[in-house]
């Protein structure tokens, strides 16, 4: 597969690593990190690694922090709520990327039945996903 080849000649000893480089024939390939699995990389890729140094940084910082996914209660949007509730999205979009929804009124089977999906659409064959 092409991602194979992507990463056959990579340096691993840090000796003119250049990241840019690594990156940009792997974004080119749209594939993911399940295609790289599945592609038959005998090491992981450095681009995918963190020092011990910045794991232990990034560890202490967050551990210590207790940080929750922003959540959103969607009961009363069609209301007065709704300026709130488009802040609080708009908040937690700016600051965090993403966020929890509850008492949205989507039952539990179709949101389960979504989530199947998107699982079904990630196991398939990445040539076919690039066809969808």
């Amino acid at each position: 597969m092409k991602i194979v080849a992507i990463f056959s000649g990579v340096k691993r000893d840090g000796s003119n690593y250049d990241q840019a480089k690594e990156v940009k024939p792997f974004d080119e390939t749209k594939a993911g990190v399940k295609e790289l699995g599945d592609s038959g990389v005998p090491m992981i890729p450095r681009l995918f690694i963190r020092s011990s140094e910045k794991a232990q940084k990034s560890s202490s910082k967050s551990s210590n922090s207790g940080l929750q996914v922003p959540t959103i209660d969607f009961e009363g949007f069609g209301s007065s709520r709704r300026v709130e509730v488009v802040n609080e999205i708009r908040k937690a979009s700016e600051n965090w990327g993403f966020f929890k929804v509850v008492n949205h009124g989507i039952p539990a089977s179709v949101a389960d039945e979504m989530l199947a999906g998107a699982i079904r659409f990630h196991e398939e064959p990445q040539e076919l996903k690039l066809i969808l």
